[in-house]
C-alpha cells in the first residue's frame, strides 16, 4: 500500500480520518457511492471540502493511487468529484487509480478552488475549522 507523504492524516482539531496508517489484512475496503443529503452535519462538509483541498493541493488534475487514503473519506466524494482513472476499476485495491473530475468538484467545492491558501492544515491554524 502506497503511503501518500507528506497528505494529512485528519482534519485538523477534529476525528475525520484522511488517511489510514496500514493496510487492513483482509483486503482494502471497498469504495463505494455514499448519498450526501442536504442535512448533513457542517463538521461533515469540511470535512468533505477540507479532504478535496488536501487532494486538489496534493494530486491536481493527474491521477493517482488510492494507497493509504481512507475509504470512508473517499466514498464521500466518490462517484461524483473522484471518479475512476482506469478501466477496469477495482474498488477493492489499494492500487486503484482515481482522479478528480475538476468540474464537478469545482461546482461541489467552490471554496477549495477559489482560495486554495483558505485551507490549512497546520495545527497553528485549527481556527479556519471552527
Amino acid at each position: 500500500m502506497l503511503k501518500h507523504r507528506g497528505f494529512p492524516s485528519r482534519l485538523p482539531s477534529t476525528d475525520y480520518q484522511f488517511t489510514i496508517r496500514r493496510a487492513n489484512k483482509k483486503g482494502a475496503t471497498k469504495l463505494i457511492r455514499r448519498e450526501r443529503y442536504a442535512d448533513r452535519g457542517h463538521g461533515d462538509r469540511k470535512a468533505d471540502a477540507g479532504f478535496m483541498a488536501a487532494l486538489w493541493a496534493q494530486f491536481g488534475e493527474e491521477p493517482f493511487e488510492r494507497g493509504n487514503l481512507d475509504a470512508g473519506r473517499l466514498s464521500w466524494l466518490f462517484g461524483r468529484e473522484v471518479v475512476a482513472a482506469e478501466d477496469p476499476f477495482d474498488p477493492e485495491s489499494y492500487e486503484a487509480l482515481l482522479k478528480i473530475d475538476v468540474k464537478r468538484a469545482e461546482a461541489s467545492f467552490p471554496e477549495v478552488f477559489a482560495d486554495p491558501d483558505a485551507f490549512t492544515f497546520d495545527d497553528d491554524e485549527d481556527e479556519d475549522w471552527a
